[in-house]
């Protein structure tokens, strides 16, 4: 999954993008209002971060700009202020969560995995998709009930086409979110990566739509 965090705290911002990639996540990190815009402008995302209290363009201006240009990527909103107004503000301006500082580090991680598994359509942290489990939370799979020996790059591979059911995903949207826009390897490492996925799940568990990519066949196409 990738997320973009927005926050221009020294502090405050490097500990969430550390807490993001510690639970899977790959990270971009915005420190002002503008050059968040254009991230989220240019650049899909499976969450943002945002805090309302930015440099250059404030957060709920940046919010509002992406909802305008229907990105509709999940959006938690941090700020330090607690007042219940601007939370309602947030919320009618596009935001799906709202958490006020200071906060803990791990619910901030919980809620961010909650709004991609909704925007999935999933409820559970458990995601069973035919003979294939994912626990989204301790980063674990198994087929069958017989558990799988993963590396966190093919969790991340299986963690993603779950969360796109019933579509094909191509090899570069793939890239992009498990290695990041800068780092995005190339169609042959994807090609190599599934290759050794298909090895440890077996078959039947990732198909191809040649043209289109890749797709867990759990969800019906």
């Amino acid at each position: 999954m990738r997320a973009l965090v927005v926050e221009d705290d020294p502090v405050v911002g490097p500990d969430v993008a550390l807490a993001l990639r510690d639970a899977g996540f790959v990270v971009d990190v915005a420190i002002d209002g503008d050059d968040a815009w254009f991230r989220g402008d240019t650049e899909d995302y499976d969450v943002v971060i945002l805090d309302l209290g930015l440099p250059q363009l404030d957060g709920l201006s940046v919010l509002r700009r992406w909802r305008g240009a229907n990105r509709s990527f999940p959006i938690l909103i941090l700020s330090a202020r607690g007042d219940w107004t601007e939370k309602v503000e947030g919320i009618e301006a596009g935001a799906d969560d709202y958490l006020a500082k200071p906060f803990e580090m791990r619910e901030l991680v919980a809620r961010a995995r909650a709004l991609v598994r909704r925007a999935a359509g999933h409820t559970s942290a458990i995601v069973t998709l035919g003979a294939l489990t994912l626990d989204t939370r301790r980063m674990s799979a198994s087929v069958a009930g017989r558990q799988l020996r993963l590396s966190p790059l093919e969790f991340r591979f299986l963690d993603y086409l779950a969360h796109q059911p019933g579509r094909a995903v191509s090899a570069g949207e793939l890239a992009e979110h498990l290695y990041g826009a800068a780092d995005a390897s190339d169609s042959n490492a994807i090609e190599a990566l599934v290759t050794r996925l298909r090895r440890k799940l077996g078959p039947g568990i990732i198909g191809t739509r040649r043209g289109f990519g890749y797709l867990l066949e759990g969800h019906s196409p």
